[in-house]
């Protein structure tokens, strides 16, 4: 009754007062409560040349139960509108704001009809030469068009496209209708299930297309990729792993897939992995079409964004978050049922393990710091809900309903959730909704489970305490949880310690529902070696080592029998050097013994990883030269013992990310030149950029060739435009450098994100690190207009591009300094910030 009074009064408000700057709570409740059965007819005309403008006009249909002030969302110059009219007669309105306002005498209870001819924003339409895409969420449609912005007012969609002649283009639904005249193509596209305006997209440009029948499906591949053979090589999986994606999801959810067309685009440098627009996924090409050379790890991941994208087309898109502040329901479920896809196409695949390494530390990476955040956070106004995605919604959150899934039970949490699919489809639903319906399904109390996990940030730091017999066996084995915050939290979870003897281990399993948890044996076991509180994988938290069980893994994890606890002990030895428990040294000598005899390549990669990330981020300059030809030869010597081409990709990529000896930086010159094969790896278009750009960096005496070869071997157009974008950031010359910096306080600079981002993190490498402290403070200051202007992970990513070089003093004090001296600065940028430091901030 509370939650309905507060709706109507925040209506009642929103009705009465100027609607303000974005989309707020406010008056999109009052929109919500006002308008019914909406309907969008748009029309699009795309000039040849991206400088011209792009005309539009929209006609939005709908009903009202009374006259009422209509808001608008539009967040262009008022001279961009270039009619307004309701009914067919024009109609004065107001324009502020980002808003069009018309006035409730201009409508009518019953069917409301209002066209708007206007030019279209370029900003969330992705103009290029020869192509163009809409990326509209998380609320950044109105920036192209006039709409109501905002996820609960779902619409149908009818298009109209006009294009060059000889582009293709492709929306939500197939094209009815196409007409070709006086070297144009005018496509009417089919009216479209209720959709959010955040879901509808098109693309449209220089495509080819791929066309393929599965499960009597038909299924479209549009790409740009010039590479004939790549496609070919690929072409097969990837249509096969949307259809298993597909009949997996209809029988978990006992739905069939409600948005009859599937088809997906494959655009260079994409801002996302995927994007999960209903009939028109769109993806990063780099993420399908893989290289020969492809890892086991990319192999996985591009299943898992195949089916996380598809999952969505049940979980976000049939049933949508009624307000941003729930956008993590539609990740967590895309990601928990892609874990879930994804293991029956790599039977060869330990998934325990795969679950542990794609979701544990990168979770940990936000969650361990000052900079964390809830799974669920409050949201006033949509101009801030790209700051809510990140790695806590796709990472933690997964992990979290793995727990939720064990309390609730398997069977329960299904039915609980296709009944929560059939309820809300095509609809709107709230975290609470769910949490309802799981709670008849359990006698646990689901609402009081979800305060720590979901509402609160943060995670909860155990220690072990052994008690022994006077023989000196185990007669008692104590966990303790604390809140790091001092909340008073209590995190329940199922947990799995693991304690290891010299040829076995034995798990068990504790049911952590308080603060402490004890297993206790009547006879006693026999003293283990170490004592792991997460072998299993399964919890959540800081697991601090005991003394004993720390020296004995650096010393002896290579004889642990089982993958899955290898690599819960690789994770959680990370977690304890960060927090001072381990030295990065003792880290690094823990590397050279084990991981040659590593067998899971899983295990490999994620070694890699951190090895890399403690190398550049944990050594100073002069260990790093001290270390680095100990370390070269381990990885060649990987690459030249890795029985799979997919093995020695990633030995080969680690040896060329840390290089720095003479004979180590010849060889890998030799390499790119084609002058020295490597056995059993072939190298595609991609790996030699990557090794030109390193070794550019390194400034080996041929830098300068190195790029201008390169720029001049590189066939596909794309690859090309974004090879020649990132050079000046690998200059020797740091007036080069400079220049390639400042362009970003240019947002037509900042359009393509990824290629910006790769500038930044060389300007930032670490061999550049003493030149690139100019570039902090500006990157600070310029973070909050990257947040206004950029897609939904491009603040986070800027900060991470601009810091992960740095391990100084004088970067740890600037970063300090910014913070203490921005007092009113928005709190979700602050954790930005924080989180991007942390490391530094450990050091210094």
């Amino acid at each position: 009754m509370f939650s309905l009074l507060f709706a109507t009064t925040l209506a009642a408000q929103a009705a009465a007062e100027p609607p303000g700057r974005g989309i707020s709570e406010a008056l999109a409740r009052a929109r919500a409560a006002a308008i019914q059965a909406l309907r969008y007819e748009l029309a699009f005309t795309i000039p040849a040349s991206r400088t011209d403008p792009v005309q539009g006009r929209v006609v939005l249909r709908f009903t009202l139960t009374a006259p009422h002030r209509i808001v608008v969302d539009f967040a262009q110059p008022r001279d961009r509108i270039r009619s307004v009219s309701a009914f067919g007669r024009d109609v004065a309105f107001d324009f502020g704001d980002g808003h069009l306002t018309i006035s409730a005498e201009a409508t009518r209870a019953g069917d409301n009809e209002i066209a708007i001819e206007f030019l279209a924003g370029d900003e969330p339409l992705n103009r290029n030469d020869e192509f163009l895409y809409t990326l509209f969420v998380p609320a950044r449609a109105h920036r192209a068009f006039p709409c109501f912005d905002q996820p609960d007012l779902k619409a149908r969609f009818a298009l109209t496209l006009d294009v060059p002649a000889g582009w293709e283009a492709v929306s939500n639904s197939r094209a009815a209708v196409t007409e070709e005249r006086n070297g144009r193509t005018r496509l009417w596209f089919g009216e479209t299930p209720p959709l959010p305006t955040y879901l509808f997209a098109f693309a449209a440009g220089e495509f080819s297309v791929e066309t393929e029948q599965r499960t009597g499906r038909q299924f479209r591949m549009f790409h740009r990729e010039t590479d004939a053979a790549k496609v070919a090589r690929n072409v097969d999986a990837i249509f096969d792993l949307h259809a298993a994606a597909l009949l997996w999801l209809e029988k978990f959810t006992d739905i069939p897939y409600p948005f009859g067309t599937f088809d997906f685009i494959l655009i260079p440098s994409f801002q996302f992995n995927g994007m999960e627009h209903p009939g028109a996924i769109f993806y990063n090409s780099a993420s399908l079409l893989l290289e020969e050379t492809a890892t086991q790890n990319q192999l996985l991941d591009r299943a898992s964004v195949i089916a996380h994208e598809t999952s969505h087309m049940w979980f976000g898109d049939l049933v949508t978050m009624r307000w941003f502040n729930d956008v993590w329901m539609k990740e967590v479920f895309a990601n928990f049922m892609a874990a879930k896809i994804v293991n029956p196409s790599f039977p060869q695949v330990n998934h325990d393990l795969r679950f542990l390494l794609a979701y544990y530390p990168a979770a940990y990476q936000v969650d361990r710091t000052a900079g964390a955040n809830p799974i669920r956070q409050p949201l006033a106004n949509l101009d801030e809900a790209g700051q809510l995605y990140g790695a806590i919604i796709y990472q933690k959150a997964p992990i979290v309903m793995r727990q939720l899934e064990l309390i609730v039970g398997e069977e329960a949490f299904r039915d609980g959730l296709r009944e929560y699919l059939e309820t809300y489809a095509f609809g709107n639903a709230t975290w609470l909704d769910l949490v309802r319906i799981l709670d008849a399904r359990t006698p646990r109390d689901i609402a009081a489970w979800s305060r720590a996990w979901v509402e609160e940030r943060g995670r909860p730091e155990f220690t072990t305490t052994l008690r022994f017999d006077g023989a000196g066996r185990l007669v008692a084995l104590e966990l303790n949880a604390s809140d790091p915050l001092q909340r008073g939290l209590e995190w329940p979870q199922q947990l799995r310690v693991t304690l290891g003897y010299e040829r076995e281990t034995r798990d068990i399993r504790l049911d952590f529902t308080g603060r402490v948890a004890t297993f206790s044996s009547r006879d006693g076991l026999e003293r283990p070696s170490y004592v792991l509180p997460n072998g299993g994988g399964l919890g959540y938290g800081l697991f601090l080592l005991d003394d004993a069980s720390r020296t004995y893994l650096l010393a002896q994890l290579h004889r642990i029998p089982d993958a899955l606890t290898r690599g819960s002990a690789w994770v959680t030895l990370w977690d304890n050097l960060l927090e001072g428990r381990v030295a990065p040294a003792e880290w690094l000598d823990l590397v050279l013994r084990a991981l040659p005899s590593e067998t899971d390549e899983q295990n490999i990669q994620r070694v890699l990883a951190y090895t890399t990330r403690a190398f550049w981020r944990h050594l100073p300059h002069e260990e790093r030269l001290r270390r680095v030809p100990r370390l070269e030869a381990m990885l060649r010597a990987g690459i030249d013992n890795a029985r799979t081409s997919s093995l020695k990709s990633a030995w080969f990529s680690a040896f060329r990310d840390v290089t720095l000896t003479r004979d180590g930086l010849t060889w890998l010159e030799r390499v790119w030149r084609r002058q020295e094969p490597i056995s059993g790896l072939t190298f595609a278009e991609t790996d030699e950029i990557a090794m030109a750009l390193e070794l550019a960096v390194r400034e080996v005496p041929a830098w300068a060739e190195i790029l201008r070869t390169q720029h001049e071997r590189t066939q596909n157009p794309d690859r090309k435009a974004r090879f020649a974008f990132v050079m000046p950031a690998l200059s020797a010359d740091p007036a080069v450098r400079e220049q390639s910096f400042a362009r970003f306080q240019q947002l037509e600079n900042r359009r393509r994100e990824p290629w910006v981002l790769e500038s930044m993190a060389y300007l930032n490498h670490p061999l550049r690190e003493a030149h690139a402290r100019r570039f902090v403070r500006p990157s600070l200051e310029l973070l909050r207009e990257i947040q206004r202007t950029g897609d939904i992970f491009f603040p986070t990513r800027w900060m991470d591009a601009t810091l992960s070089g740095h391990r100084s003093r004088e970067v740890a004090m600037e970063v300090r300094d910014f913070l203490a001296k921005e007092l009113q600065y928005p709190q979700r940028l602050r954790w930005t910030i924080l989180s991007a430091a942390d490391e530094l901030f450990r050091i210094y």
